[in-house]
């Protein structure tokens, strides 16, 4: 059987998290190149954002490419009727830093660039926050922490966590975050009757990334039947049942579900009301939209805790005008309470 998305002959088709980009050679050349010059690891011209600035404006010129048809300097471009218009600065705050981006144009200003879109100032994953929603049903920014620009990981997650327990959050029943790194592990060591549940909706979003999006509506149609599922078993059967029809042609989604599992499983245990109060981090990321917001505008900020001033006063702003998302109870909260009163037996303080 053949498709679209099949690997090339003669190629082995291989999952792409199991295979590595740049090797041990080319990474070797990098760093004795960076110590030779004497270019620091990380830092505003450290050689992780050099290579980040080269591989996404090289990716920029991809898209350009594919935009107008012809390669760049090609004489089938000419009379065509639009071409290349130079390049705008831009600078974009990603996980090695802020890099100085060049970002092409054409002369009709009809490209819409994918990777970097015009007016994102952050790569996806830029920044995390914490909120908890108290017996109350309140829901309240945590805190807000600096990670390292290189990633969270388990250490970080463990002080952060610590930190909570420390100032008196001495319990945590449900903690449901999007695959972050370290974090789980963290949350089991800090609180150990946590259950940890997987956004649902993150794990949508990364499975039809391994789609032709011609198949998406077919595949999230599939999907529903899996997370909608009236307990485990059922939800067990409705994963069988899809990868019966779709494992033949993209396995990986089918390998992804699988083992995460453990994750997804918890909020199965509760009524359709209360599964929409966990199953997913949208109000994180509604949340960090509106932080962005703030600092959009602001460039490079001189230092953390200037950042770090600007985010705790819009969030204290956010807290006044009792938005939708931040300082007001959960929707269908009593009944909510009293479903987990019951499921998390001795753990719910009594009102």
């Amino acid at each position: 059987m053949t498709n679209s998305d099949s690997a090339p002959a003669g190629r082995a088709a291989r999952p792409a998290a199991e295979e590595s980009l740049i090797d041990g050679a080319l990474a070797d050349q990098l760093l004795a190149k960076a110590e030779a010059e004497g270019v620091e690891l990380l830092g505003p011209d450290g050689l992780l954002s050099q290579v980040t600035k080269a591989v996404l404006e090289r990716a920029l010129g991809e898209e350009l490419t594919e935009h107008l048809g012809y390669e760049k300097h090609d004489p089938a471009g000419r009379g065509s009727g639009n071409s290349r218009n130079g390049a705008t600065g831009k600078r974009l705050l990603t996980e090695a830093g802020a890099v100085d981006l060049q970002v092409p144009r054409d002369w009709r200003g009809s490209f819409e660039p994918k990777i970097v879109r015009k007016g994102q100032t952050r790569l996806d994953g830029f920044n995390d926050l914490a909120i908890g929603i108290d017996c109350e049903g309140a829901k309240q920014v945590l805190g807000m922490w600096v990670g390292a620009s290189t990633g969270e990981s388990a250490k970080f997650w463990m002080s952060v966590l610590a930190e909570l327990r420390n100032r008196g959050v001495r319990d945590v029943c449900i903690l449901c975050c999007d695959g972050l790194s370290g974090l789980p592990e963290a949350a089991t060591t800090v609180w150990p009757q946590v259950t940890v549940q997987l956004c649902v909706v993150h794990l949508i979003r990364a499975s039809l990334r391994y789609a032709s999006r011609k198949y998406w509506p077919a595949l999230a149609k599939d999907l529903k039947a899996i997370y909608t599922a009236s307990d485990e078993a059922a939800a067990a059967a409705a994963l069988e049942a899809f990868a019966e029809q779709w494992e033949a042609r993209y396995p990986a989604i089918v390998r992804l579900w699988r083992t995460h599992w453990q994750e997804f499983t918890p909020f199965l245990a509760f009524p359709p009301e209360v599964r929409r109060a966990i199953y997913t981090t949208n109000l994180i990321e509604s949340l960090n939209a509106r932080l962005r917001k703030v600092t959009r505008n602001r460039g490079q900020f001189p230092s953390e805790q200037a950042a770090l001033k600007v985010l705790y006063l819009a969030v204290r702003n956010l807290e006044d005008y009792r938005t939708p998302n931040i300082g007001i109870r959960t929707s269908g909260w009593k009944q909510v309470l009293q479903a987990f009163t019951i499921y998390f037996e001795g753990r719910i303080p009594a009102p």
